[in-house]
């Protein structure tokens, strides 16, 4: 049995065992607190629906039906989670989200252990013959046995969304080492043939003949301004300054 953890994310789960006899089930738990057993016992107190008319089988599906049912709500807090990262990495990545995918993945495999035992125990329901089950009793077992199938694919497919999500992050990690690699190319390779003119008209030789020139540091300041806008001109005309101007777009909030 699953339930999602109070006040934080993930579940927390409690092992319940049966013992069905002929006109008995006994039920064992490990805490005595609120859980989906809950509906049932008020369908006894109540008299709702046909359990006191039924047999033991029947109740013991109506306990599986309802532990099958509380995983869904767990299973939906996962895809809430998966979708918001799946937003977050889209807009702003970091390293908070790398771990939460992994929390997740950790969690999901935890999951699909705990449902591995139900998948067992409604199967062997549904195809050993007992005296103690009857044949109306196996069809409800079989659509337990199916809603159990159906956690586990989901499960499987929850997990395989957090690796894709997983190579998501890596590859906008890539995009952003590469924007800023390109960044940095850019105003090195603008710089370089600054960085050597000012290299030559540095060196102290005697017989420099521009060193002499009246307008020749106007002029070198000029065809240096004239190179470096030169250069500009031609990177903007690539794209190479879209990683300048992208905006920092603000996570949206959910409703």
């Amino acid at each position: 049995m699953v339930r999602p953890k109070d006040n934080e994310e993930g579940f927390e789960s409690e092992q319940v065992s049966f013992v069905l006899g002929t006109r008995y089930l006994l039920t064992f738990q490990e805490e005595e607190i609120e859980d989906c057993f809950d509906i049932v016992r008020e369908r006894i107190k109540a008299n709702q629906g046909k359990v006191r008319q039924q047999k033991a089988d029947y109740l013991m599906y109506l306990l599986l039906d309802s532990i099958i049912d509380g995983y869904f709500p767990v299973l939906e807090d996962y895809g809430d989670r998966i979708e918001d990262i799946e937003d977050e990495l889209a807009i702003r990545p970091n390293t908070n989200q790398l771990k939460e995918i992994y929390l997740i993945r950790r969690e999901l495999l935890a999951l699909r252990r705990a449902i591995w035992p139900l998948r067992n125990v409604t199967n062997m329901l549904v195809r050993r013959e007992s005296s103690l089950i009857s044949s109306e009793a196996q069809i409800y077992f079989r659509d337990c046995y199916d809603h159990v199938i159906q956690i586990l694919d989901i499960v499987e497919t929850y997990r395989e969304l957090a690796s894709s999500l997983m190579d998501a992050y890596l590859s906008s990690m890539s995009n952003k080492m590469n924007e800023v690699m390109q960044v940095l190319t850019v105003v090195s390779t603008i710089f370089i043939p600054l960085t050597f003119i000012a290299g030559v008209y540095g060196m102290n030789f005697e017989y420099m003949p521009e060193l002499k020139t009246r307008w020749g540091y106007i002029i070198c300041l000029g065809f240096m301004g004239a190179i470096a806008g030169g250069l500009v001109l031609f990177f903007w005309r690539r794209g190479w300054f879209e990683p300048f101007a992208r905006p920092n777009i603000p996570l949206s909030k959910k409703d």
